[in-house]
């Protein structure tokens, strides 16, 4: 045979093997992580599958690397083995090494794949492994999954790169239990928070968990005012009827930013109907808003009751323990070493939430890659002198003291008396430790506005409070809403 053969028959190959994992993958995956591929055959003979960047390039080893692999070594009679690099395209398609062939993967929503699994060429010198339908392995049958309804997943918005701390942690193990369970007990999941806190990033990452899991059930993700299009369109072209079976065939409906519909009648009253419908046939339910059922105006109280009938799950906004942690995970995606001050100095400063702290920290560390300056506390200052700006906290410790008495009602002159009693000592301790949080001021600053303490005490003060937070959720919840009333 001639050597040069496996060259030439590279492209078919590929187009083989590219056709049998969209089937498998579905069009969503295969369109994320397989398209981008480039395929070289390098000088030794071995096949390199490159990738545009190092995240897309250790995503696909993490969750598609033996499955490809699989496949290629039972269509390529050679045997060939692959391997997995980082391989930007070039305005041709691809970049390929020097004495390498390059090949783009081809684009199968251009162009429908033909039937059939991947076959080894005829003739070829060695036959490799044949391909087992995966009835017969024991496996999920890997026919094209349904298409997704609705909006693209964001492949950055996995519960891999979901960053949780005691604002969001129920809130995630929620939609973490959705995700890993075909049949919950509650139905729907409600989460509700502000913007930025990591609504959308939860629902995206429970669609992308069910496809990977389970590519035959149909998960539809949109927002609530694309449904609401949608019906409208459905309306317009007397078609409900094709409506109302794409949307109440699903196996999980998703549907974000479900405050749009307010005061919308006729689509509240669709979704009514749809929500019934899914439910009665044990379908799963996700929704997402930016107050809770309870609060949403204009929402039908028929609707209403059944938006809050599972379970509703609240996002906090970020603390800075959370803020920090968001900060430490983009700077390891970006692949960049930030110094630990200016990531605290960052999470200190800028405090809305979590969307906000992130493009911060993108922004800082691109200005640092342009202009070629190291990331400096400095540096840090000056990029991003707009944010700091706008999130300058101007609270007081005379501001906090008013607020908190008001809130435990004691008299403002009690947080700087001598009295020791548990009613105003404990408001007086969380007080010092909001002051601490939430302003510049020096330990021995807050004493000295608390009727002249040592610091020491408000050190002991600190501690207790977050002891407290720790065990008594309660009482968490009354300083966090005490924080939030302070920030606003």
């Amino acid at each position: 045979m001639d050597a040069t053969a496996p060259e030439l028959d590279i492209k078919p190959l590929w187009t083989r093997v590219s056709q049998h994992l969209r089937r498998e993958f579905g069009p969503a995956a295969y369109k994320s992580w397989v398209q981008p591929m480039v395929v070289t055959v390098q000088a030794d003979g071995a096949v390199s599958l490159g990738l545009p960047t190092r995240f897309m390039r250790d995503w696909v080893l993490t969750h598609y690397a033996d499955r490809i692999r699989d496949i290629w070594l039972a269509a390529d009679p050679l045997q060939r083995p692959i391997g997995f690099d980082v391989a930007a395209p070039d305005a041709a398609g691809a970049a390929a090494p020097a004495g390498s062939d390059a090949i783009a993967t081809p684009d199968l929503d251009a162009a429908e794949p033909t039937t059939g699994a991947p076959a080894p060429a005829a003739g070829a010198g060695r036959t490799g492994p044949r391909l087992v339908p995966a009835a017969a392995r024991g496996e999920p049958d890997p026919t094209p999954a349904r298409e997704v309804v609705g909006a693209p997943l964001d492949p950055r918005y996995t519960f891999d790169t979901f960053v949780t701390g005691k604002p969001n942690e129920f809130a995630y193990a929620a939609a973490k239990r959705v995700a890993e369970s075909e049949r919950v007990s509650f139905n729907p999941l409600f989460l509700y928070g502000g913007v930025g806190l990591g609504k959308t990033h939860l629902m995206h990452a429970i669609a992308h968990h069910i496809r990977t899991s389970d590519p035959n059930r149909n998960v539809a993700y949109l927002s609530a005012e694309k449904f609401m299009y949608s019906f409208i369109r459905a309306l317009r072209m007397h078609d409900t009827i094709s409506f109302k079976e794409q949307f109440r065939s699903v196996d999980v409906l998703m549907i974000d930013d479900v405050q749009f519909i307010s005061g919308k009648d006729s689509t509240q009253e669709e979704f009514f109907h749809t929500f019934n419908a899914l439910v009665d046939q044990g379908r799963q339910i996700v929704l997402s808003a930016d107050k809770s059922p309870n609060d949403l105006e204009e929402i039908g109280n028929r609707l209403r009751s059944r938006l809050a009938m599972g379970l509703v799950a609240d996002l906090h906004p970020t603390t800075y323990e959370l803020r920090l942690g968001i900060l430490a995970s983009k700077a390891e995606q970006l692949g960049v070493e930030v110094p630990p001050k200016v990531l605290e100095f960052i999470a200190h400063k800028i405090v809305s939430n979590g969307r906000e702290v992130e493009g911060a920290l993108t922004r800082l560390v691109a200005h640092a890659q342009l202009v070629g300056r190291p990331i400096t506390l400095d540096t840090t200052r000056e990029v991003l002198h707009d944010l700091l700006r706008a999130h300058d906290r101007r609270i007081t410790i005379e501001e906090i003291q008013k607020k908190v008495a008001e809130h435990y009602n004691i008299r403002i002159a009690d947080m700087s008396s001598a009295r020791r009693s548990r009613a105003v000592a404990r408001p007086r301790q969380v007080a010092m430790y909001l002051s601490k949080q939430l302003t510049q001021r020096s330990l021995p600053e807050i004493g000295r506005k608390f009727g002249g303490r040592d610091h020491t005490t408000v050190m002991h003060a600190v501690k207790k409070i977050e002891e407290l937070c720790g065990t008594d959720a309660g009482f968490a919840e009354d300083v966090d809403l005490l924080r939030r009333m302070l920030e606003t």
